[in-house]
């Protein structure tokens, strides 16, 4: 009488599968919500100062954007600037052949920055409007 043996029952492997999958499920939804969810989004407007392609192991495009106004801590005085990352090489290619303009750009905000994609947070995506004319300048002082 040949009976089939019975395995016997592993309960330590079944919760040690079932808590590795949940792991690895609660990881990769807190990277999304990290890196690839977006937090917020609007619209900038200022003089562009730069845009420049950069990196050691991923090239990215980084830009500056001058803002209006001044901002003021402890007995100093600076301009508002805007640090952006661009992804799409178009937008970019247009960016820095107008340097020096005034832009209303459009961003994306993510919670945080992933290296392929720049080194900011705040991603432009399109370029709403371009001025023309020559940008707008600091007024003189009065005395």
């Amino acid at each position: 009488m040949n009976e089939p043996a019975i395995k016997p029952k592993r309960p330590f492997r079944r919760i040690l599968r079932w808590t590795g999958l949940f792991i690895v499920l609660v990881l990769g939804i807190v990277f999304y919500f990290r890196y690839y969810w977006v937090f917020g989004e609007g619209a900038k407007s200022g003089e562009l100062n730069y845009v420049v392609y950069k990196g050691f192991l991923f090239k990215t495009y980084e830009g500056k954007l001058i803002q209006s106004g001044l901002k003021g801590s402890a007995g100093s005085m600076q301009s508002n600037e805007f640090i952006f990352s661009v992804e799409d090489e178009r937008i970019a290619r247009e960016l820095m052949a107008n340097s020096g303009r005034v832009f209303n750009l459009h961003y994306l905000e993510y919670t945080g920055a992933l290296p392929w994609r720049g080194m900011s947070v705040y991603v432009v995506d399109s370029i709403i409007s371009m001025s023309a004319g020559e940008p707008g300048r600091m007024p003189a002082l009065q005395q």
